[in-house]
């Protein structure tokens, strides 16, 4: 049986549409065809491509930049190829919001079918882009020799990436610019002179040990990843924001923005002639106005329940502009996990799952659980947060999928998974050889690395993003063990010059949230709530164990910082069985007074993250003990010892 209220709103709807349909048709002139042309941006594999970037061939060549470097080609592989001083590049990633794309040398990405590689030519680059900060230099050598036969024990066969394509068999070496003395060396082996090529050395700087036949693997890994360029092109957020698209006049190459009217100078403005077309222009808006208003209410009133969610996150992805990963449908998520057959993990989002991308590249996909994501707010903030973000700390999000209540996010795959299960090994003691506790060295590593990704997210970001959920399930590791922080579920963006933020209530996990997320008495709330969660995780890396004991009655006692603090405070042995020498104690010291500081009861007394980057780079001796925070007292006199 029909309900007549709901055929009446549907037919005021459609009658108002209707109308506000002819009327505005009355006088509004057909659309620029440059706006038209560049409207819609293209798609080349899993890259959408936009200003300043235009695939040639495909797109008009005002849509883009007009100069060298950012005519594109798709390949028949559905890779965007970028041509820099006559080479190709294959473009990995475009993040359009700061201006920086990740590109991989074709010729080491694509070697030829017996591994062989062929000389790369110096990069040369326009006074259009220029190489971003952290990327190294590394020169390749070609035609070096005594590598295949009697070359096993050669000092410099770790830094073997492949064979010269010219003859087939003798070697190719990658050597840090700055390795001098290894360069040296090698030029008596190899050809006259190599080529040097960029790369993001970050992922494997001092955590290249193992055999050389491994190192060797993990170079070649770090060329075909490639490395990130910036472009000077002009800013098109003020277009893109007031409605148009960005481009160049043809032939006087002027930057314009292109309008539904015509193009403008740099943003678009309603467009209306003389007297009826401000008049029309004005019942327009009326009308327009009361439509909207009538169409909000019968929404609200008819599908306010069923659909909310999938309007919220629609309407977020499409006011936040051209997402710059990629959008995948639920059963092409089924196909890249191969119907979920290999589960990596679980969180408290949903699970975690091995996939594969059709270029071969490893990912992770966590499909999020339906009952704690029924508004859409964990994909909304992963995707706001993350695809705002480009750091070696900072994990990549590759792409998502919103189809229906099916909703998922793949990520970069992180071969040694997360922190948590080289802290809490419930299976294994330290003396056991098994064990997967980390050593004091690269535990300062894993801590300095996190301390890193918070200061970008923190200030080195157009935005600030504050995490809000710190602990070691949310920080993953790479091959060499390069932390990068994950899961943004609970993230907030605010503006850089806020030094406070509200809030509903409390968010977080328990053991790590700063005492004034949960009570304003004890300060505002801002980055310095990440702060206190990163030094309750760092104490919980150097103890092997949680911070909190649950068998005790109130659950918010922590026993392990007292019992740390009291041993720093009467300058005794730290107890801590996985320290085998004094310069291991000096490292372990210098991470307990960091982490004490930045557990600090009150914000004010805790050091920003830039400050506590300074002390872990830093000597210990210039570090003073912090006072003891007051708000966790154990109400036994002797905690019992940790291991």
């Amino acid at each position: 049986m029909f309900n007549m209220k709901i055929v009446f709103y549907y037919l005021v709807s459609a009658l108002i549409f209707l109308n506000l349909y002819t009327f505005s048709h009355s006088f509004v002139d057909a659309a620029d065809p440059q706006y038209e042309a560049c409207r819609v941006p293209k798609i080349c594999g899993d890259q959408t491509i936009s200003f300043p970037f235009f695939i040639q061939g495909q797109q008009e060549s005002y849509c883009g930049y007009p100069y060298p470097g950012f005519n594109l080609s798709c390949d028949p592989n559905g890779r965007s190829i970028l041509n820099l001083s006559g080479q190709n590049y294959v473009v990995r990633q475009i993040f359009y919001h700061n201006r920086s794309v990740i590109v991989s040398n074709a010729a080491l990405l694509d070697p030829e079918e017996n591994g062989c590689i062929a000389s790369v030519p110096n990069l040369t680059l326009s006074s259009d882009f220029k190489i971003a900060e952290g990327q190294n230099s590394v020169v390749l050598l070609y035609n070096c020799r005594a590598f295949s036969s009697v070359g096993r024990s050669n000092p410099l066969l770790k830094y073997r990436i492949g064979c010269y394509a010219e003859n087939q068999t003798n070697s190719v070496l990658a050597i840090y610019e700055s390795d001098g003395d290894q360069l040296a060396q090698a030029s008596r082996t190899c050809g006259p002179i190599g080529d040097v090529v960029v790369a993001n050395t970050k992922a494997v700087d001092g955590y290249m040990g193992g055999s050389s036949e491994n190192e060797g693997m993990l170079m070649r890994e770090v060329l075909r990843r490639g490395f990130m360029l910036t472009w000077l092109a002009s800013d098109c957020s003020l277009c893109e924001i007031s409605g148009g698209k960005c481009g160049f006049m043809v032939p006087s190459y002027h930057f314009r923005c292109f309008c539904p009217d015509m193009p403008h100078a740099a943003r678009c403005f309603p467009a209306a002639s003389g007297k009826n077309g401000k008049l029309g222009l004005g019942l327009g808006v009326i009308l327009g106005g009361i439509g909207i208003i009538v169409s909000a209410v019968v929404a609200w009133r008819l599908w306010k329940k069923k659909h909310q969610t999938d309007e919220n996150v629609e309407v977020f992805l499409k006011r936040y502009g051209p997402i710059q990963v990629g959008r995948y449908s639920y059963s092409k998520i089924k196909k890249l996990t191969n119907s979920f057959a290999e589960k990596l993990g679980q969180g408290g989002f949903g699970d975690v799952y091995k996939g594969k991308l059709d270029d071969g590249r490893l990912v992770a996909v966590k499909v999020l659980n339906k009952s704690k994501s029924k508004d859409g707010q964990e994909l909304i903030n992963e995707v706001a947060t993350i695809s705002r973000t480009s750091h070696i700390n900072v994990v990549t999000l590759l792409g998502f999928c919103f189809d229906g209540p099916k909703k998922a996010l793949i990520y970069e795959f992180m071969p040694n998974g997360s922190l948590e299960k080289f802290i809490f090994d419930d299976n294994t003691t330290v003396d056991d050889e098994n064990s997967y506790h980390l050593d004091w060295e690269t535990c300062h590593q894993i801590s300095l690395g996190i301390a890193k990704g918070l200061e970008y997210l923190h200030r080195g970001c157009n935005t600030q993003i504050l995490h809000f959920d710190i602990k070691p399930h949310n920080i993953l590791l790479d091959v060499g063990f390069v932390p990068k922080i994950s899961d943004f579920g609970l993230a907030k963006i605010c503006k850089r010059e806020e030094s406070h933020v509200s809030m509903l209530g409390p968010r977080g996990t328990a053991g790590y949230i700063a005492p004034e997320v949960f009570n304003r008495n004890f300060g505002n709330v801002s980055h310095k709530s990440d702060v206190y969660s990163y030094g309750m995780m760092v104490l919980e890396m150097i103890g092997g164990r949680k911070n909190i004991n649950i068998q005790v009655d109130n659950t918010s006692e922590i026993y392990f910082p007292h019992w740390i603090y009291k041993r720093l405070e009467l300058n005794e042995n730290l107890g801590l069985k996985r320290i085998i020498n004094e310069e291991e104690g000096v490292r372990v010291k210098k991470l307990i007074i960091v982490s004490l500081w930045c557990i600090q009861t009150s914000p004010s007394n805790r050091p920003a993250m830039n400050r506590v980057i300074e002390m872990l780079e830093g000597r210990v001796d210039s570090l003073e003990v912090p006072p003891q925070p007051f708000l966790y007292s154990p109400s036994r006199s002797s905690p019992p010892e940790s291991s």
